[in-house]
């Protein structure tokens, strides 16, 4: 699954020569593309230009860093011949920042200064406050325990999370890492963006987070159980239905025969239908139009859980898609809203 972090970096690296107070011919230009919104708390921890020099320098000699779009930035001074900029206010979503390096210096010495990269662990924190906001308002399998009491809700602070299920599955479980991308979180911020009547693309853009934000501030958590679906590829094929950690419920299937063959994984439900005909084309190159085919939820492309009249169930039958007797599959389906992982074992 290709999914952004919260903050990706690009930074133009370069070394440029100085004496005392020079005027270069030409500057540094450094470009931070920022796809997530990231609160003035953890903005000022991101180094946006850290300068080495070979000779001491203060930082209150730099002169006031130019930005596009204007950003409020400050210097900071790290050791005798190390400063960095670090942004004051908070950095806007989806907005591309360029920083033009400094031209003019006042160095003891002739000296050089080199621009490098933040460091990973800021943009893991980033992706943790994610997470820390998902689940407060319940959309995750996990619960977040700040170390210190915490007045706002809306602010990233140190803490733990830890599964509120003891019983689920571990195909489920090995998916979680704090800090990085993973299926788990991506799922739950679909679920939200679908509560919350946004676009349901599992991207954290402006709305999403300001909506994010406003949800933690009201308290408006998700009142639904935490759903999760493991499809098994080996005989007997099987569906099973997984609601706030306990299996709730399980049934024969059928998966893609070998030349459509199920893509094992873990997807998000994406597109869900109570009836729909389903056409396509067969292997052979015929055509198929199969009308009221019944509860319906997409989660890989063209692959979905859905009912499905075969004379008997638990063998590959199927394009690709999971097929179940439509009892089973009325079931299931209203816990496959959008979002809800599954996935699909060999």
């Amino acid at each position: 699954m290709a999914r952004r972090a919260v903050l990706s970096f690009f930074l133009a690296i370069g070394v440029l020569s100085a004496t005392f107070v020079p005027t270069l011919s030409a500057s540094a230009l450094t470009t931070i593309a920022v796809t997530g919104t990231i609160p003035a708390a953890l903005s000022s921890q991101l180094p946006l230009l850290r300068l080495h020099f070979t000779s001491p320098i203060r930082a209150s000699q730099l002169p006031i860093l130019s930005t596009f779009p204007a950003l409020a930035v400050k210097w900071q001074q790290i050791s005798a011949s190390d400063v960095q900029a670090v942004a004051v206010g908070p950095l806007m979503p989806s907005v591309s920042y360029t920083i033009d390096t400094p031209t003019t210096m006042h160095c003891a010495s002739s000296c050089t200064f080199t621009s490098i990269s933040p460091r990973v662990a800021t943009v893991a924190a980033s992706m943790t406050w994610e997470a820390q906001l998902l689940a407060e308002l319940n959309y995750l399998p996990v619960s977040f325990s700040p170390y210190v009491p915490q007045n706002d809700p809306t602010i990233s602070v140190p803490g733990t999370f830890s599964w509120k299920y003891a019983n689920l599955p571990v195909a489920l479980s090995a998916q979680w890492h704090v800090g990085v991308d993973n299926p788990i979180i991506h799922g739950a911020l679909m679920n939200f963006q679908n509560v919350n009547h946004l676009p349901t693309t599992g991207i954290a853009d402006a709305p999403t987070w300001a909506s994010l934000l406003a949800a933690a501030r009201n308290h408006n958590a998700d009142p639904a159980s935490y759903s999760y679906v493991v499809v098994t590829e080996s005989s007997p094929e099987t569906t099973t239905l997984y609601v706030a950690g306990h299996l709730k419920f399980r049934t024969l299937a059928n998966t893609g025969i070998s030349v459509a063959p199920t893509a094992t994984g873990t997807y998000p439900v994406y597109l869900r239908y109570v009836t729909q005909t389903m056409a396509g084309t067969n292997p052979d190159g015929s055509h198929y139009s199969d009308p009221g085919i019944p509860w319906v939820s997409y989660f890989n492309g063209g692959d979905a859980l859905h009912g499905f009249i075969r004379s008997y169930y638990g063998a590959p039958q199927s394009l690709g898609c999971v097929e179940m007797p439509f009892a089973s599959a009325k079931v299931i389906w209203p816990f496959t809203t959008i979002g809800t992982l599954v996935t699909v074992n060999a």
